[in-house]
């Protein structure tokens, strides 16, 4: 369904009157299209403290936009802050930033680079973890469909530690259109990251090229979305959703050359069939299924309370556990799950799915580190917000209307934009992104 509020305001008449008004004024976002795959102006390239994290200019240079140290009207800002190992040194944040957030273009991009909170110098684990705060509010307050981002680098400060060429994958999508709708967000890369497994990618535009990917509720919605998004950057996608989905989902795989797989994931051969439709082992798992059942708890019957758990949840977790145990998920191999805003913030009348959501963020947390080391597969997960969906459509005008406008960036997103982060995750260079959950929600209000 059209967003007419973020239509309207798109007009002289509509941005005079929400003025006056005091109302949201939503700003277009710009997505990835093949004609404009990048920002529109240069990089500008901060630091604040006396030292930066190394690798950082090489990293930013693979964004496709130009770096420099000054410029009128960048389209993106990265300020390296990991030397910020004090309260005094918050004090060069505000001074690198004060003097260029407002030249800053519209729907831009701040990325703020910090390091892990130290355990053993609460000094500086306190400025680092203030920069968490201080990305967040920047977000809410930044407008014109811009967005901020705090990149975490392990060892950042250590003599011989992680440097910045770990986050090549994360700055490049965060300093793009495809991370339109996420902001206000903490990525926190990992030093241990597994052993990429595969060859190294040869074609930039197709990432995905030579590895197979399963993306399960791929009939419509997020899940089509996703297994399209997969299909352009080079992916063999296999489409999977119940039988009574077939029609709708053989639309799908047909229109992406794709292979569909009509399975209720619930099934208890599912992880078999699942490998018998991969037989060269998955480089990509896309845990996407799922289902709503509402209710208040004390009108909830058991029934609707167990279905819900057993395909948000149960099942993902038996067909993980088994495809990882037959190697059918190969070294190097990506599983991404969809949490939802649901499982952090809670929702009235979703008890059910809000637990299966929460669950799927315990989920990639503790699996993510262990499958690393064992299988060297990383684990991470979506939540999205409010994303404009069918299922959101038939929702009660007033509650749809709150729903959009609740978040930085006042308006819902849309299925691409899960696949694009979807699809991050998924990049072979993606291998220090592990056991994250990354909220695609244009910075929700509520529990974001």
């Amino acid at each position: 369904m059209a967003d007419r509020y973020l239509h309207l305001t798109g007009t002289a008449p509509g941005r005079f009157l929400t003025r006056r008004l005091g109302l949201p004024q939503p700003a277009p976002l710009r997505r990835w299209t093949l004609e404009t795959p990048h920002l529109d102006g240069p990089l500008l390239h901060l630091t604040a403290g006396a030292s930066a994290v190394t690798g950082v200019a090489e990293a930013l240079r693979t964004s496709g936009l130009t770096v420099t140290e000054r410029a009128d009207r960048p389209a993106a800002i990265v300020l390296d802050a990991t030397g910020v190992a004090t309260a005094a040194g918050l004090g060069d944040v505000h001074a690198a930033l004060h003097p260029v957030v407002r030249s800053l273009a519209p729907g831009g991009r701040i990325v703020v680079l910090g390091t892990v909170p130290s355990p053993d110098d609460h000094h500086q684990a306190a400025a680092q973890q203030a920069l968490e705060g201080f990305v967040r509010s920047l977000g809410k307050e930044i407008g014109r469909g811009s967005t901020v981002q705090l990149v975490r680098i392990p060892g950042a400060r250590i003599p011989g530690g992680a440097s910045a060429h770990a986050a090549g994958s994360t700055l490049r999508f965060l300093l793009s259109p495809r991370s339109a709708y996420v902001s206000g967000q903490v990525i926190e890369l990992t030093s241990a990251a597994p052993d990429p497994g595969s060859a190294p990618v040869t074609d930039p535009a197709a990432p995905l090229t030579g590895r197979t990917a399963l993306v399960t509720g791929a009939a419509r919605g997020i899940g089509a979305a996703v297994a399209s998004v997969l299909a352009r950057d080079g992916a063999r996608v296999i489409a999977l959703d119940v039988p009574g989905a077939r029609e709708e989902l053989e639309r799908t795989a047909d229109r992406l050359g794709a292979t569909a797989l009509p399975l209720d994931i619930t099934a208890p051969d599912a992880a078999d069939r699942i490998a018998a439709a991969a037989p060269d082992g998955l480089g990509v798992l896309v845990h996407n299924a799922g289902i709503t059942r509402d209710r208040r708890l004390a009108n909830m019957p058991a029934d609707r309370w167990a279905s819900v758990i057993e395909v948000n949840l149960d099942s993902v977790l038996r067909t993980t556990d088994e495809l990882l145990k037959a190697g059918t998920i190969t070294r190097g191999g990506r599983i991404v799950a969809t949490a939802s805003i649901a499982g952090i913030a809670g929702n009235t009348g979703q008890t059910n799915y809000a637990a299966s959501k929460a669950g799927i963020i315990g989920l990639v947390r503790s699996l993510g580190p262990r499958a690393a080391a064992e299988h060297g597969v990383t684990v991470n997960a979506v939540a999205p917000g409010f994303i404009e969906t069918k299922m959101t459509a038939a929702v009660p005008l007033f509650i749809r209307e709150a729903g959009r406008r609740m978040n930085s960036l006042s308006q819902g997103g849309l299925p691409v934009d899960v696949a694009e982060a979807v699809a991050w995750f998924a990049q072979p260079d993606s291998t220090a992104v592990n056991g994250q959950v990354l909220r695609v929600c244009g910075q929700s209000l509520l529990g974001a």
